[in-house]
This record gives C-alpha cells, sequence and structure tokens, in this order.
C-alpha cells in the first residue's frame, strides 16, 4: 500500500539518524528526524510531539520589551532575583488568581519554567539531611527526572491513573514512609495526559506534605487552562485549585510559554511560600553556605545558575502581568483555541479506530486543552509513533513520560491550526484502512 510518505524515505531517514529506538526517543530527537523526513520528501508533518506555544506573542510584552531596550537596559544587569516591577506583579497574579499570598521577596523570574523545576529540585532534595529523594507524580515531562539525574538527586515515581481521589493518599504515603522523599513533584494540569487534580486529591497531597515535612513542586506551566471553568477573571472565584490552600511550604512553578505564549523568550516565575522562603534546612550549608532557605535559593541558586534572566524580558512580562492583574488583558481567552483544537482533533482520532487513554478526572471527563492521549489496538505506544511517521503524523510515546500505559501516545495541538484539520483526517481515515487490513509501514518490505 503506498502510504503518505514513501516508506524508503522514513525507513533511510531512521537509519541515518542513528536511534537504536523511534518510539522511545526524546522530544528533540523525534523532532529532528521529522525535519529530516519533510526535507526529504517534501510532506509536511501534522506535528504533535512538540509541546510549544501555537499563538503569536501578545503585543503588550513586545512593545514594554522594546522601550525597555530602547532605554538601553541591555547593556546592564539585571537583579537576577528579578526587577522590583516583576516581582511585585508575580506576587500580586498569585494573589488574584490562586488567592494565596505570597511576599513580592519570594517571587522571582527563572530562565523558562523548566530552570525554575530544576532549583526547586535542587533546593528540596538537599534541604534535610536524608531527605535526598524527589517523587515524580507520573506520567511527566521527561526532562525533569534528567534534571534530577544532572544534580545528582535521586528519585522515585509512580503513574496516577489507578490512584485518583482517597487511593492517592496512600500510595503516595508508601513512599514517603521511607523518609527519604524530601520533594514530590507534577503538574496541573498534567503534561502529558492532561488531567487536572481535583480539590480533593490536593488537599491530600497538601495534607501528607505537611505531616512529612515535605516540599510539594507544583508546575503551573498551562495556568488556567483547565477550560472547563473560567479563571480568567482576577480576584473573583473561581480560583485556580492548588496545593497552596492545604499546606504552608510549597514552591510553584509558572511558566509564561502556553498561557502568556512567550515560548521563546525562555521567562518563567517561581513563587516559594512565605514559610518555607523564611525557614531553614539543617543540610543547605553545605552546598549554598547557608541554612536560611529563602537566601540560599536566590544566592546560591539562582545567582550560581543563571545570574538572572534577560533584562528586557522582565520589563516584557511585568508589563503584561500588569495588564492581566488589572483586568486589562484576559491571557485566558487568548489561548481557549487549544481546547477548541483538541474537542476536533479528539473526535478525528476516535473516529478513526483511536482510543482515548487518560480519559476522566474521578468523576468527570477529562478537559480538552493543550495535549491529549490516544492508543490504537495492536499497537504498542514505541510502535505507533513509528508507524504514524509513514502518515505524516508525529507524536511522543507515553513510556517516555513515566505512565504505565504503553500503549498510548501523547498528541500536542498546539502547532496544528483548523486548516489542516482535513488533511490530518484523510491521513487517519488511510491510517485505519490500512491497519484493519493488517498493513505495517514500518515492517513492510
Amino acid at each position: 500500500m503506498q502510504t503518505p510518505i514513501a516508506p524508503d524515505i522514513v525507513r533511510n531517514e531512521i537509519k541515518k539518524s542513528g536511534l537504536a529506538s523511534v518510539g522511545l526517543s526524546s522530544i528533540r530527537e523525534i523532532n529532528r528526524l521529522v525535519l529530516n523526513i519533510e526535507a526529504s520528501s517534501g510532506v509536511s508533518f501534522i506535528r504533535m510531539e512538540m509541546g510549544v506555544p501555537g499563538m503569536p506573542p501578545p503585543k503588550i510584552a513586545v512593545d514594554a520589551e522594546i522601550e525597555a531596550l530602547k532605554r538601553g537596559v541591555g547593556s546592564k544587569y539585571p537583579p537576577f532575583d528579578g526587577i522590583p516591577e516583576l516581582k511585585t506583579e508575580i506576587s500580586r497574579f498569585i494573589q488574584l488568581f490562586l488567592n494565596l499570598s505570597i511576599d513580592g521577596e519570594s517571587c522571582f523570574p527563572t530562565v523558562g519554567s523548566m530552570q525554575g523545576c530544576y532549583m526547586a529540585m535542587m533546593m528540596a532534595g538537599r534541604r534535610l539531611a536524608g531527605k535526598d529523594k524527589i517523587l515524580f507524580i507520573d506520567p511527566g515531562f521527561p526532562v525533569n527526572k534528567r534534571q534530577a539525574s544532572a544534580i545528582g538527586i535521586g528519585y522515585e515515581s509512580f503513574d496516577v491513573y489507578e490512584y485518583r481521589g482517597e487511593k492517592l493518599r496512600k500510595k503516595i504515603e508508601g513512599y514517603l514512609k521511607a523518609g527519604d522523599i524530601g520533594a514530590l513533584l507534577y503538574s496541573n494540569p498534567n503534561n502529558p495526559s492532561w488531567i487536572c487534580f481535583t480539590e480533593s486529591e490536593l488537599k491530600i497531597i497538601g495534607e501528607l506534605c505537611r505531616e512529612y515535612d515535605i516540599i510539594p513542586l507544583e508546575d503551573l506551566a498551562y495556568f488556567g487552562m483547565d477550560f472547563r471553568k473560567d479563571y480568567s477573571k482576577p480576584g473573583v472565584e473561581p480560583y485556580i485549585p492548588t496545593v497552596g490552600n492545604y499546606t504552608d511550604k510549597y514552591i510553584l512553578l509558572i511558566s509564561s510559554s502556553k498561557s502568556f505564549s512567550l515560548a521563546g523568550q525562555r521567562i518563567g516565575m517561581t513563587a516559594v511560600s512565605d514559610a518555607l522562603f523564611n525557614s531553614t534546612g539543617n543540610n543547605l550549608e553545605r552546598y549554598f553556605g547557608t541554612n536560611k532557605f529563602g537566601y540560599a535559593y536566590i544566592f546560591g541558586a539562582v545567582y550560581a545558575l543563571s545570574s538572572g534572566v534577560s533584562h528586557t524580558n522582565q520589563y516584557g512580562l511585568a508589563a503584561l502581568l500588569k495588564a492581566v492583574n488589572d483586568g486589562d488583558y484576559n491571557f485566558v481567552n487568548s489561548v481557549k483555541e487549544y481546547g477548541e483544537r483538541a474537542e476536533i482533533m479528539k473526535e478525528l482520532f476516535t473516529s478513526n479506530g483511536f482510543s482515548i487513554v487518560y480519559d476522566m478526572d474521578e468523576d468527570q471527563p477529562l478537559a480538552d486543552g493543550f495535549y491529549f492521549t490516544v492508543s490504537y489496538p495492536g499497537f504498542s505506544g514505541v510502535e505507533l509513533i513509528e508507524e504514524l511517521l509513514y502518515y505524516g503524523i508525529s507524536a511522543i510515546s507515553l513510556s517516555t513520560t513515566g505512565s504505565d500505559h504503553h500503549e498510548g501516545i501523547r498528541a500536542c495541538v498546539s502547532l496544528t491550526g483548523k486548516e489542516r484539520f482535513d488533511e490530518l483526517e484523510k491521513r487517519l481515515i488511510a491510517f485505519d484502512m490500512d491497519h484493519k487490513e493488517g498493513f505495517r509501514a514500518m515492517s513492510a518490505e
């Protein structure tokens, strides 16, 4: 059978890539392979492997950066814990959208939320002697485990799929009783599954963290993007759910890449709760010269890793946050299209033989958002990733994210505009027809 992309081209590029397994490759490795196949075949892929924004950056942020550059800030080192305006607006943002009070001193920019996660693990995993492991609530962003390994911090992990609701308490506590967990990390909404923890689940996490003196690292990369509720209005209920309502020591990691479409500027936000920022840890001094948590965070971690985020970026984000906080810019409305795309794309997949893998939040259907997960009968996720290449569709395997659902793949909607839905549908119809007849391009001669 003739697939949308000639099989010889795909096989040749796979061979040249040297990848031991396409389906187990990293996001960036798959990205490079797909670029090479596109160049050789002249066929444009439906790109679902990378979680990169597909919306233009807000004009407010762009203009503020330009003005800052014209003022000459490009020649000056920025305050590495954040310019005062930005620290104030991050604190306001958290108050207005999460209903949490965190002093501006405890809020600072990072080179993307990814660097924020790196710092948070570095600090939380070295705060207390003997508590030197991270517990990852999976599925999750694969690079986080690589970060933990790079800084010499051990970790445990489990797939949360079978442990929703009250089951979550016993599962987490089983790890915490060992006494060596210093922090736990999860994303909410979740990358890659798009599950969202309920208030009762966040309460469980918060209570256990308080009881065992564990730091929850809450990755809010997709801030306000659970579109089932309207989280767009500052200072008005409903507020975005957070573990900060249930424990006093926590770290929030907020990205500007997705919700604010500023991925290229590499600026995220970290907010350390006041109770944690002002606390001490008996194991910090050997690494950072002080046992004061907040001081060690800024002068030990932030300063050592970057000496600050680009000066102009800080002014751009500060201006954008002020507009959001003042109610002059609705950041949620600017990214709602992701949810609209997901609803349609999920229907295209399920109408052509695919099934949704992660589909419920306790008793509620999953939201439509930045990601969704699918499987196809007879394929592991690893196999499915490679097979879809012949049909001009790219994604990543759930096996690389800590998921126990090895038959599934993660799809990101951000780079697939509605103008390409007809093309996606045709490729999925061809895939389903071929595989109902037992054809497999990756193994065909």
